[in-house]
Formats: structure tokens, sequence, C-alpha cells
């Protein structure tokens, strides 16, 4: 029979992948909820670990995003991605975030050594070594760059 420390013995998470920073940004994704005339939905799942972002925008005569709302059901990781898009995604183009998925995808795959231009995505280094998580922290820039090209050509079609 266990003594009475070890059963109430929890170890407290030690890996590097869940800093404090990247808590931090877990805890705090703008733009929860859904949009009442979104132009574009685009929900992606990773298949490594059931993670789910779901994103909803509509963008301006410019094709910029005007509005973004994001329903987010993920690991620390895909919340911080999250997070991170969310903050700035509004008043970006379909090419600034097909730019920083892009950039984001090559700077875990370890062919770009630094994260691009987004704000923040240096963030992700710890999780470079680990390509399982790789596809919870695209998921994100996956979404809205897929959702700002779909909301792009519904805005620019009559009617």
């Amino acid at each position: 029979m266990a003594s009475r420390h070890q059963r109430s013995y929890i170890r407290p998470v030690t890996s590097p992948l869940y800093n404090r920073d990247i808590l931090r940004l877990a805890a705090s994704i703008p733009h929860l909820g859904r949009l009442e005339r979104a132009q574009a939905r685009v929900e992606r799942t990773s298949p490594v670990c059931g993670s789910r972002v779901a994103v909803e925008l509509v963008v301006d005569e410019e094709g910029r995003v005007a509005e973004i709302a994001q329903d987010v059901k993920a690991c620390a990781l895909g919340q911080a991605s999250a997070s991170l898009m969310g903050a700035h995604a509004p008043g970006r183009s379909v090419a600034e975030l097909e730019q920083a998925r892009d950039s984001l995808a090559a700077y875990l795959a370890g062919t770009r050594h630094d994260a691009g231009d987004w704000p923040g995505l240096s963030i992700f280094e710890v999780a470079r070594s680990y390509p399982a998580r790789h596809a919870s922290i695209l998921l994100a820039f996956e979404a809205v760059a897929e959702a700002a090209a779909q909301a792009a050509v519904q805005a620019r079609t009559p009617g």
C-alpha cells in the first residue's frame, strides 16, 4: 500500500514545450466566438492529436481581415498559436496570412532559421524538435489563410 505522501504527490509538468510564455498565450486567445455574417469559415483538425481550430472571417473591399472569430479546442501549443494568430490577423491581407503560414511551417520543419515577420512566432523554437506537435501549431495559421482566401473571393462576387 502506498504511503500518504506517495499518494498525494503529483509531479509538476516540466516539459519545455509548456513553458510559462506558451501557457500565458494559451490562456489569452483573442476573438473567441462566432461571427454573425462570416464570409468564410474554415475548420482544421490535427490528425495526430485531435486539436481543432475553426476560423470565421469578414474581409474588407481590399481583401484585408476586417473581422475575425475563432473556436479553439486544442492543446496548449495549438491554443498559443491561435492566440498569436488572432492577435495580429486583423488588417492582414491574404498574401500576408499565407506568408505567415508558410514561414511558420518552414521554421518548424527546420528549413528556415527564423519564424518570419509575424510577431511572437519564435516562441515555438522549443517545438521544432517535436514534429508530432507541428500540426497543432499550424492549425490556426492554416485555417486563417484558407478562410481569408475564401472570404476575398466571396467579397469580390457580386450579389
